[in-house]
């Protein structure tokens, strides 16, 4: 499987979502997959699409909503979106709604989406060294 994995953080930055997008990117190929971490999604070829901080990834989703209907789109929360973009930005609650899973990487944060998203939100606490 090829999967695709995006985020707001460039290849030249260490930020949070960018260790985020290469821990799992690394992840992923030892379960198989064939994984690439993007700064935005332009068409590439991919079977799934991991897209990292629903708001700024936001473009991206979409696109591959447009592009690859009922292919496989994961949204990835960020600290970001849960305290402080999600609620006042209503493309990122766009593509959550239509996403087919989302992931938090702590409990709570699936609490704080509306009631109508938490059936699809699964926390993955990340504890495990890279």
């Amino acid at each position: 499987m090829r999967i695709a994995i995006v985020t707001p953080a460039g290849a030249a930055r260490r930020n949070g979502n960018r260790s985020t997008a290469l821990r799992w990117a690394k992840r992923l190929r030892e379960l198989g997959a064939r994984t690439r971490v993007l700064h935005e999604w332009r068409g590439e070829s991919a079977d799934a699409l991991i897209a990292l901080h629903a708001s700024r990834s936001a473009p991206s989703a979409e696109r591959w909503l447009a592009e690859r209907p009922g292919a496989p789109l994961l949204i990835g929360l960020s600290g970001t979106d849960i305290y402080g973009e999600l609620q006042s930005d209503p493309r990122a609650l766009g593509v959550l709604a239509a996403s087919n899973a989302v992931v938090a990487l702590q409990p709570l944060a699936c609490e704080r989406l509306p009631e109508a998203l938490r059936g699809r939100c699964r926390a993955i606490q990340q504890s495990a060294p890279d």
